[in-house]
């Protein structure tokens, strides 16, 4: 596989494409999952695992502030007491679930929220405690945890330092004062940098920051401004994700006023001009809205042909089943997903009841597995050689994906996808259209064509 990290920006064709379609953190999307899925099913995954290595997700839901634009799963709160309550019933999961792993190594763990940097620094000791207690965890493996740098101290660093985090990844969103006042996530500007340093003083061995565009008030000149700002900062990677307007669905984004958006031509110039500016400083651009410097261990192993996907986005580990522990979380194991209760009040009542929250998911059938295959291929490496697939599964390519090679042929017509030799090549351009393509190996999303339901891809 030769890699080229460039990308070719053509309007037209970035218009053309421009529809809704999923992520692929997973395939099938969680919007396959049902609650007939039973624990029994993934007590029978976890045993028939090929995998013996494990990543954790620990979800904290628990925020000081709602931020406008946010459609996670989080609850608002400033009474700390409520963070105690839930502590407790994530160790009665974790106690329950661990076991289940006892054969396991744990090589990564990521918390997400809401904001786990929520929790007062001796809650963190106290649950990274818990889980290290319960789990086999590495020396050397790579423990992630999301900040919001607007409520901490620097000292929480070094309490992460403590707790065993190697990684940070910074909620910056915007450095716009205008742009943070309309979505009601205020920062301090010199904090941040002062966090990076910290961090890097520290030896954390990665930070992350986020940016969304497409937030109100934002236009191509300031957004550009805070490009250069974040390129000054010099995170080893960065996530620059369009902001999805669902009103309808998310409660808190009706306090931000349609006029007050970026038109469609003005979030396409915001991404146009982002992708230039970061690459021209040396950043690679991994896919869609991610990221990294050159000697990143994510840009390393795009390069040859080794980066993976799952629910936290583009990853490092291969063949490495993940368990989600806490309210909304997913898990990914063997040939399943399974995801816990979304709210709260119903997570507590099934640890109580069951000893564990599990509330939907589903089984990957032989089809799913070769699907999930193709699509990871393609979003982690823009690249498929059809004759090592067939090997690998044993399949007839041509044959087993002959309706899909037709739903191609628009890409092939408008040279965005090239297949020689049996090698199906996503070049420069169609690079940012990656899940339009993926969208043709879907059949979920061909039978049903539910486009409504997920964001615009740019």
């Amino acid at each position: 596989m030769s890699y080229s990290p460039k990308i070719n920006w053509d309007q037209s064709m970035i218009e053309k494409y421009n529809y809704s379609g999923p992520r692929y953190t997973s395939y099938p999307t969680a919007l396959e999952f049902d609650d007939s899925f039973s624990e029994n099913a993934l007590l029978a995954s976890i045993k028939n695992s090929k995998s013996r290595e494990l990543s954790l997700y620990i979800h904290i839901p628990f925020c000081a502030k709602l931020c406008y634009y946010c459609g996670c799963n989080k609850v608002i709160t400033r009474h700390k007491h409520k963070a105690e309550q839930y502590l407790e019933y994530l160790k009665t999961e974790i106690i329950n679930r661990a076991p289940l792993f006892k054969d396991y190594q744990v090589t990564q763990m990521h918390w997400g929220g809401g904001t786990p940097t929520y929790l007062e620094p001796e809650q963190i000791l106290w649950l990274t405690d818990q889980l290290k207690s319960a789990f086999n965890f590495v020396d050397d493996g790579e423990f992630s945890i999301e900040i919001d740098p607007r409520e901490i101290e620097l000292s929480m660093l070094d309490t992460l330092k403590v707790a065993g985090f190697n990684r940070i990844s910074v909620g910056v969103q915007d450095f716009n004062k205008q742009v943070q006042k309309a979505v009601n996530r205020e920062q301090d500007e010199q904090f941040i940098f002062d966090l990076i340093g910290r961090a890097k003083a520290l030896g954390f061995v990665s930070t992350n920051v986020d940016l969304i565009y497409g937030l109100p008030h934002q236009t191509p000149v300031s957004f550009a401004q805070t490009i250069e700002r974040t390129i000054e900062l010099s995170p080893d990677r960065l996530s620059v994700f369009n902001y999805a307007h669902l009103p309808s669905r998310f409660a808190a984004q009706r306090k931000i006023k349609d006029d007050d958006l970026p038109s469609a031509s003005q979030r396409l110039e915001i991404l146009h001009q982002t992708i230039k500016t970061l690459t021209d400083a040396g950043y690679q651009f991994i896919g869609m809205d991610h990221f990294a410097k050159p000697d990143d261990e994510l840009a390393k192993l795009q390069r040859t042909g080794k980066l993976h996907r799952n629910f936290q986005g583009y990853t490092t580990k291969e063949e490495c089943d993940l368990l989600g522990l806490g309210v909304s979380s997913i898990s990914q194991i063997g040939d399943c997903y399974a995801q816990n209760q979304k709210e709260v009040r119903e997570y507590y009542g099934a640890i109580d009841n069951e000893g564990h929250a599990l509330w939907k998911g589903c089984e990957l059938d032989r089809d799913d597995e070769i699907r999930r295959v193709v699509i990871k291929q393609l979003i982690c490496h823009f690249e498929l050689d059809m004759a090592k697939i067939e090997k690998q599964l044993d399949i007839k390519f041509d044959e087993y994906f002959a309706e899909d090679l037709k739903l191609l042929q628009t890409f092939v017509n408008d040279k965005l996808i090239i297949i020689e030799n049996r090698i199906l090549s996503v070049n420069a351009t169609g690079r940012l259209l990656i899940r339009n393509i993926c969208m043709c190996f879907d059949k979920y999303f061909r039978d049903k064509a539910r486009q409504q339901q997920f964001s615009r891809v740019i």
